[in-house]
């Protein structure tokens, strides 16, 4: 993670705040926003690491057409952070290359 964040909210005295882990650590976010959204905002520098190149990659449409910002969000991979929003007690991991999806191997096996 970043010390200095790279981006900032706006600063409203009435924004309920949520608290979310982000791998095991406690992260005090803004509720009604993107989990990835508050993640940028909280200096999260990545999100997940490419399949193939392993190079860490980072949140960059914004709006669920570029899936760079995949994750796994309370135990389900390959979620879009950027359209799921933050609620308290969610726990976000970043994905680190792809997903493997159970049901995908036992089709693939039968």
């Amino acid at each position: 993670m970043r010390t200095d964040p790279l981006f900032r909210s706006v600063e409203t005295a009435s924004a309920e705040m949520v608290t979310l882990s982000f791998e095991g650590q406690a992260l005090r976010v803004q509720a009604g926003i993107s989990v990835a959204a508050a993640l940028l905002l909280a200096g999260v520098d990545h999100t997940r690491r490419n399949p193939v190149s392993r190079e860490p990659r980072a949140p960059y449409c914004m709006m669920g057409v570029c899936f760079e910002c995949l994750m796994e969000i309370d135990g389900q991979p390959s979620s879009q952070a950027c359209l799921v929003p933050v609620r308290d007690g969610m726990q976000v991991r970043r994905q680190d290359g792809g997903a493997l999806l159970e049901a995908g191997r036992e089709e693939l096996s039968a």
